[in-house]
């Protein structure tokens, strides 16, 4: 099984060696090499290489293990991390992020030598001189040396995508007519008790939020942590949602299992004043 903390395997250039130029002109430059450019070369494909092996060794890592080989990896081939923080309840997607980020200024050269120091750590037999297998022999996961997106969701057949799948893609007319149809009840709850109000508050999704509620969605259900829509767009520095909600009478003073309330999820002080002063003006 992939795992999630390393980015998605797909062709681009000969795994195990360089990255295509783009030229297919067949010349070949016989200027010599200066020997800090052969080492680098060097240490390029042996980092190439050691990406590729690493899909076959996803079972036998780690989770920390696999956090430190993903953040190096996106060092590597992105440099210094350039996206902002995940949500507040993305646990995996800050994990990621947190990762890359600690690297700082690392250069990519000492990220591929400790990214192959740990491909070596998981597998003391590794020989990057053998080939690695191609086509139906080839191991498919996590590691292979492509540019991927740090929060990428994961892309779903349309047959086989269920309703908080829409919510997630912000498809109100689907949501929409599944309700009205009924058969998709607008209190119904995932695993993790989220309600299709929690996903749309998480995902921003102010206008979705909004038809939810035109359609009685529970606007304090709360999720198998006790959290409610409010501690989510609370979490996630939605101003407006946030604003959306306490108008439409969600409740600041909920608690999660936690014990803690809407603006103690968020490090916001704007959305702090917002839950203080709504409390304020209703005592």
């Amino acid at each position: 099984m992939a795992s999630p903390f390393l980015p998605t395997v797909s062709t681009m250039g000969d795994v195990g060696g360089e990255l295509s130029s783009g030229d297919d002109s067949g010349d070949v430059d016989e200027s010599p090499q200066s020997p800090e450019t052969e080492a680098s070369r060097s240490l390029t494909e042996l980092f190439e290489k050691a990406a590729a092996h690493l899909q076959g060794l996803i079972q036998v890592a780690s989770r920390e293990q696999l956090l430190y080989l993903y953040a190096r990896y996106k060092q590597v081939k992105v440099g210094n991390c350039n996206t902002p923080k995940p949500s507040f309840f993305d646990f995996e997607g800050k994990q990621k992020w947190e990762a890359w980020k600690a690297l700082g200024d690392s250069s990519p050269s000492q990220a591929m030598q400790e990214y192959i120091a740990v491909v070596k750590k998981l597998d003391p037999g590794w020989n990057p001189q053998i080939p690695v297998k191609k086509g139906k022999e080839a191991n498919t996961g996590f590691g292979g040396p492509v540019v991927s997106s740090l929060y990428h969701e994961e892309i779903i057949r349309e047959e086989d995508k269920n309703i908080f799948d829409y919510c997630r893609e912000n498809n109100i007319g689907h949501i929409t007519k599944a309700i009205k149809s009924k058969n998709v009840d607008v209190n119904m709850k995932d695993e993790e008790g989220r309600a299709l109000l929690h996903w749309a508050c998480d995902r921003g999704h102010k206008e979705l939020a909004t038809v939810l509620l035109q359609y009685r969605a529970d606007i304090n259900c709360q999720d198998n942590e006790g959290q409610t829509a409010l501690h989510y767009a609370a979490a996630c520095e939605f101003l407006d949602i946030v604003e959306l909600l306490l108008q439409s009478g969600a409740d600041p003073m909920l608690r999660d299992q936690d014990g803690c309330l809407p603006e103690e999820v968020t490090g916001c002080k704007a959305v702090s004043l917002m839950l203080q002063q709504h409390t304020a003006s209703k005592a």
